[in-house]
């Protein structure tokens, strides 16, 4: 009788501790996604050549302070931000798109409150003036059957120095834009392929249009690891062969 009750008591005594662990780490893991990183995965080719599908991100949530967004399923608790701090030119950041706030976006930020944007045969113009790019050596991108694709490539230099790489692929309506005015409390943003990008150029009743201040909710740090497209993260068997080494650790520009 004793031997029974005593196993019974450390039966429940293991599943209450197991329980509480559980129960602590749930709570661990949901106050490092909602307060200081977010990991992502880059889903298709609109950040070229930066950015690459199969790629997994780190994304801070404290470098911009914190919105109701930042929250799991965005819980309307309070409005603006709180501990805030001003998007900078040139990040790369990840926010809830704006028709559908359970969508997650990454681009990086071209246009701040009150500058003007737009694009006039595939440059870049920022409050009136051509933005600064090079033509570099050719991007070459395999697809699924292993032919090469060849694209020209450019580094853009933003006012503030910040440098980045951009795809052109030829001509496409959204080469040519009119002139967007940027609101206060609002970003203008792109993809790096601007040609395969649905981004602030479109309205948002279809693409992006402007990113409220509030739907961005961290900036995109570091990848973590990255896989070829043929692979899926939870194939463990194809890890190795698909890894793309050289991307491991780096930092995002």
């Amino acid at each position: 009788m004793y031997n029974k009750m005593t196993e019974k008591k450390e039966r429940e005594g293991f599943f209450g501790e197991t329980a509480r662990t559980v129960f602590y780490a749930v709570i661990i893991a949901l106050v490092f996604r909602s307060f200081l990183f977010q990991p992502f995965s880059i889903p298709s080719e609109s950040m070229l050549p930066n950015l690459q599908t199969g790629d997994y991100l780190l994304v801070s949530k404290y470098s911009y302070g914190y919105s109701h967004h930042s929250l799991p399923l965005s819980p309307k608790l309070f409005s603006g931000r709180i501990m805030g701090s001003p998007v900078e030119r040139g990040d790369v950041v990840v926010f809830r798109l704006p028709r559908d706030p359970g969508v997650y976006y990454i681009k990086r930020i071209i246009g701040l409150p009150g500058d003007t944007v737009q694009m006039k045969g595939g440059r870049l113009y920022l409050n009136g003036t051509a933005v600064k790019r090079e033509k570099v050596e050719n991007y070459v991108l395999p697809d699924e059957q292993g032919n090469q694709r060849n694209f020209e490539q450019y580094r853009e230099t933003l006012p503030n120095g910040k440098q980045y790489m951009t795809l052109d692929m030829g001509y496409r309506p959204s080469d040519n834009t009119k002139i967007f005015h940027v609101p206060a409390g609002t970003y203008f943003a792109l993809g790096d392929n601007r040609d395969n990008s649905i981004d602030s150029r479109w309205p948002s009743s279809v693409g992006v249009g402007l990113v409220p201040d509030e739907n961005v909710i961290g900036l995109a740090e570091f990848i973590t690891f990255s896989v070829d497209s043929h692979s899926q993260w939870w194939e463990v068997w194809n890890w190795f062969s698909a890894a793309r080494f050289d991307r491991f650790f780096n930092t995002i520009h």
